[in-house]
């Protein structure tokens, strides 16, 4: 990893540090809605340690019985840390509003991408920006209830 990888995974984990702070510190009212998507925190087992995991994320597409998710990590080069421990283990926890449930993820597949992906645009157009920016193909993560 080169330095400029380094200093951007330490801006995401801080961003991600003071998201759940200032969703603490106001008792759920500050950070509820980034950019007109749900916040949720989104829990894995990390691939490597087993340990839980725990990341601060959007949701373009938030329904009681779908969540997608977009692992972008701004446009990087580079998968999501997040994305890597739930192709792992799919078993993952997502917390929204103080309520956690258990929720079964997987990747869409080409079909299911080309229909999520303009919606997933139309939330928040910084999304198509971020896949211009690499030449990977961002993941959409489709999470359901398990």
């Amino acid at each position: 990893m080169d330095a400029r990888q380094a200093l951007a995974d330490m801006v995401m984990k801080s961003m991600n540090v003071v998201h759940k702070s200032a969703l603490a510190l106001s008792g759920g009212r500050l950070g509820r809605d980034v950019m007109g998507m749900t916040a949720v925190e989104l829990h894995t087992t990390g691939r490597t340690s087993g340990k839980r995991r725990s990341a601060m994320l959007t949701a373009p597409v938030y329904e009681p019985d779908r969540v997608v998710l977009v692992a972008s990590k701004g446009g990087d080069d580079r998968d999501p840390d997040w994305y890597r421990n739930l192709v792992a283990d799919p078993d993952v926890e997502l917390t929204v509003a103080g309520t956690t449930r258990p929720m079964l993820a997987h990747t869409a597949d080409a079909t299911e991408r080309a229909e999520l992906w303009p919606v997933v645009v139309k939330a928040y157009d910084g999304y198509g920006d971020y896949q211009r920016r690499t030449t990977r193909q961002i993941p959409v993560v489709v999470l359901t209830p398990r």
